[in-house]
């Protein structure tokens, strides 16, 4: 990555490290550049300066924001429901006019289990916000990105709302 742009926390859906790591170990596998275990022990899975796939579509910040100009509101609009398209588009624009992507984030994993039933993530660990804590606070000041472009996984992209809701930086 040329630049770092913002930081993306996510949580795993796995309830343990061993099965986030087995799943980095496949073809074609999506990671981050962090991992936080439950205890609250950070592993750096890849460089802050590589591009992980972390982040996937990113929707219209404009949308989002509601502060679109006529132009962009009459480009992103039809593409609000299809993931792809918008994201190619929001990619054309220079930061901070879109949201931050694969291409100039880093990306957090809390270990977290899904729960299917009730279709929310569980609860982060007092000793994981601790570390997030710490770790987001260290990579803004080292890598010059603003707090305000530190985010939850559902904030930027199509992503369960629960995803990360109690982690606290």
């Amino acid at each position: 990555m040329q630049k770092v742009n913002g930081i993306v926390v996510h949580q795993t859906a796995a309830p343990t490290i061993s099965s986030t790591f087995n799943s980095y170990q496949g073809k074609g596998a999506h990671g981050a550049h962090f991992l936080i275990d439950k205890d609250g022990t950070i592993y750096q899975t890849a460089s802050v300066y590589k591009r992980t796939n972390h982040v996937g579509n990113i929707k219209s910040r404009c949308l989002e924001t509601r502060r679109c100009s006529p132009a962009d509101f009459k480009a992103a609009y039809p593409l609000k429901w299809r993931p792809t398209p918008l994201s190619r588009h929001e990619h054309k624009k220079p930061f901070p006019e879109r949201y931050p992507g694969n291409t100039d984030s880093i990306g957090i994993e809390l270990v977290g289990a899904y729960i299917e039933k009730t279709e929310v993530y569980e609860t982060v660990t007092r000793a994981q916000n601790d570390a997030v804590r710490w770790l987001v606070a260290e990579l803004s000041a080292t890598m010059s990105v603003s707090m305000g472009e530190v985010y939850r996984h559902p904030q930027l992209s199509r992503k369960t709302e629960s995803e990360a809701s109690t982690a606290k930086w």
